[in-house]
């Protein structure tokens, strides 16, 4: 389904049916702002747990709150009309059961209009997907580098690299799409193991560091801008250097007011 020719809201289904079809396109927002520019251009947006640390400065995605989240999705969602949205549900909110999954989750949604949440999910929470799946909450599974896993990972590694990581990333696809999963987030994963995931299921894969051959691909719209920071991970494009535009925008304000060109007469009112 193409987005230029959309006009209504892209569904789930319609997401997955897209497989095969079309290339899947997604960003992240955090903001009305963001998300009103980017929800003509993509099939759609995720509300990254990733808030935290391009959005507020913290050093991980582990301090990312439920309210935090909540908030950000219904700025996003409010100020779309096309795209899908989907949820990153925050480290901690789905991890302890079940249940507890299952009224965070539904909170979520309830709360936000959004469309679906993602987990990050390895074959330990392959039931957890199932529970949440049977009960109406549609779920995309996160597997490969897991930022929320990062103090098991040992930092943010590629995974696949290996036969015994590959085989865990093969099984932890084959565990959460059986649950129930509508389709697979793969970050940081090798390129063979990618595409041979991808090929592997009627799903679709978005890759992030992962392989073309994913059925889509998603990057943080921060990066994609060049306003990600010094740090730009191997697997960003820099399409833009809005950091240099908003820079001279700001500077040129500055010097205005210092020598008194800004404000004039026509930006007053009473005049």
């Amino acid at each position: 389904m193409s987005t230029h020719i959309r006009n209504r809201r892209l569904t789930v289904p319609q997401l997955v049916a897209m497989k095969g079809r079309q290339k899947i396109v997604s960003l992240t927002a955090y903001s009305s702002a963001i998300a009103r520019v980017i929800d003509p251009l993509v099939d759609f947006i995720l509300v990254g747990d990733s808030t935290a640390m391009v959005g507020y400065g913290r050093a991980s995605t582990l301090g990312m709150r439920l309210d935090e989240t909540i908030a950000h999705t219904r700025a996003v969602v409010d100020s779309t009309r096309l795209a899908c949205v989907i949820a990153d549900m925050p480290f901690g909110s789905y991890q302890e059961s079940h249940e507890q999954a299952f009224r965070n989750c539904a909170q979520v949604l309830a709360l936000t209009g959004c469309d679906a949440v993602k987990l990050e999910a390895n074959q330990a929470l392959a039931s957890t997907v199932e529970f949440l799946v049977a009960r109406g909450i549609p779920v995309m599974a996160h597997i490969g580098l897991m930022p929320q896993f990062v103090n098991v990972m040992g930092g943010y590694k590629a995974q696949g690299l290996c036969a015994e990581s590959s085989a865990a990333l093969r099984a932890d696809a084959r565990a959460t799409l059986q649950a129930g999963a509508f389709g697979l987030l793969l970050e940081g994963v090798a390129e063979p193991v990618a595409r041979a995931i991808t090929e592997a299921t009627d799903k679709p894969t978005i890759g992030i560091g992962a392989s073309p051959a994913c059925d889509g691909q998603i990057l943080v719209t921060e990066d994609v801008l060049g306003l990600g920071g010094e740090h730009v991970p191997r697997f960003v494009k820099q399409y833009a250097d809005v950091a240099q535009v908003i820079s001279e925008a700001c500077a040129r304000f500055g010097e205005e007011v210092r020598d008194g060109t800004f404000p004039e007469m026509r930006h007053c009112y009473g005049v």
